[in-house]
């Protein structure tokens, strides 16, 4: 653990103030820096395991995994070797490989939803694309997605989208036109009859329904009983589509996904993070007759010469090998709960208002008294105690998600040593919030 009387960032400071200069922000996605949480983010050197150290020679324990895809912990030895294996043999093809194959497999074996899949580069990729082709599938031209839900930067998802646009206090983003998200409408997760309301006030209208099964972007917020299966019911009355974006939660709270998890199947599944091993991967997959619109066996265009990349294959195959051990899920499931509900008695003890929750290996809390069933719920929480949090954490080895509206993440690599380091030094920190 860090100790705090020896805890410098002075290399950081550097690194960060001459990446203004060259990046917007100097940074290459927004919530990297620190903004909802004040001070200047640390410039980090390599990690392993459950650990970070940063520049300046500090180590962390990290809950943030890369933002979810380092489930097996960081630089994994198999994965690792695999992918020095892989690197003799080139770095991209573009051209088909049998990695894509066998990672393709691996992913209809585990997902309920999934009869064949179309790998792209990241999960903004995989969700533009699946729009397209509920659209195209339906021939309807509206969706519905959830307020707080975050489906990547493309233009027609930026309507009350969480995650980084939450944490800067952007309601929407300038340069997206009214005439790309007039066809976007929205509902308060957790809300049946918002959805029913909309889909009576757009009849025939509506492609689908697009959302996290299990929000990570507002923070963690879990669907309320009967909730998902309600969209499962309501999208099937109206001949729309439904569509979990696993891209978070994919490989992670289950290995089937949340579809798994909550036994509720999507007609469409987004994924991300986990099957890219660490490496940039993102893919969209679901019922073979709405598959088969894809080019080239169908008319929806969509493509992208590193999809499929070789390394991202491997790192994905390696990393679904390591899930498939047996207790894998049950040990994340322990460890995290540990966290999760020792996090939460030591804030009350200490006289905080919180709430929060874990399924698997996802996890988070907000400083409010009240219950978090949707993004309005969350915009409630006491951020700058939350940025107080995290900056005590951080000055004692602890690295948290830079945003009160991010979920945090654990992994195989956590050890309960590592959890009692935590609670310890978050102990220490409420007693001064």
């Amino acid at each position: 653990m860090v100790s705090t009387t020896s805890f410098t960032t002075t290399k950081s400071e550097e690194i960060f103030t001459a990446a203004q200069k060259l990046m917007p922000g100097g940074v290459s996605s927004p919530v990297r820096a620190f903004k909802s949480v004040g001070g200047q983010p640390i410039v980090f050197d390599h990690v392993k395991g459950a650990y970070i150290w940063d520049v300046d020679g500090n180590e962390y324990i990290d809950y943030v995994g890369t933002w979810g895809p380092a489930i097996c912990g960081h630089a994994h030895p198999n994965v690792i070797a695999a992918l020095h294996e892989a690197l003799e043999k080139g770095t991209s093809f573009g051209a088909p490989s049998l990695q894509e194959n066998l990672l393709a497999q691996m992913v209809i074996d585990a997902v309920p939803s999934i009869e064949m899949v179309r790998f792209v580069n990241s999960g903004t990729e995989a969700c533009m694309s699946v729009l397209r082709l509920m659209r195209a599938f339906t021939n309807r031209e509206k969706i519905i997605k959830f307020e707080g839900c975050y489906h990547g930067h493309a233009d027609m998802f930026l309507v009350k989208a969480g995650s980084g646009v939450a944490t800067l206090g952007l309601p929407d983003s300038p340069g997206v036109p009214k005439t790309t998200t007039s066809n976007t409408l929205t509902a308060p997760y957790n809300d049946l009859e918002a959805v029913k309301a909309l889909f009576e006030e757009n009849p025939d209208q509506i492609a689908g329904v697009i959302l996290e099964p299990v929000v990570g972007n507002a923070g963690f917020i879990p669907p309320d009983a009967g909730f998902l299966e309600g969209l499962r019911e309501i999208t099937k009355e109206h001949k729309a589509l439904l569509v979990f974006d696993e891209v978070m939660t994919g490989f992670r709270i289950a290995y089937g996904g949340a579809q798994e998890k909550f036994g509720v199947t999507p007609d469409l599944t987004t994924l991300g993070k986990v099957i890219g091993g660490g490496l940039p991967v993102g893919a969209y997959g679901g019922r073979k007759d709405i598959m088969a619109l894809v080019a080239p066996s169908g008319p929806m265009y969509q493509a992208g010469t590193l999809s499929g990349n070789p390394l991202a294959m491997t790192a994905g195959i390696k990393t679904l090998e390591l899930l498939q051990k047996p207790g894998t899920y049950d040990y994340l499931d322990r460890v995290t709960k540990k966290l999760t509900q020792g996090l939460l008695s030591l804030a009350k003890e200490a006289g905080h208002a919180v709430y929060g929750g874990s399924i698997s290996g996802m996890f988070g809390f907000f400083f409010t008294g009240e219950t978090v069933h949707n993004y309005e719920d969350a915009k409630k929480s006491d951020v700058a105690k939350f940025g107080r949090f995290h900056r005590g954490m951080l000055e004692r080895g602890v690295y948290l998600a830079p945003s009160q509206f991010e979920a945090g993440f654990t992994s195989l690599a956590h050890t309960d040593e590592d959890i009692d380091k935590t609670l310890e030094a978050a102990k220490e920190v409420f007693s001064s919030l």
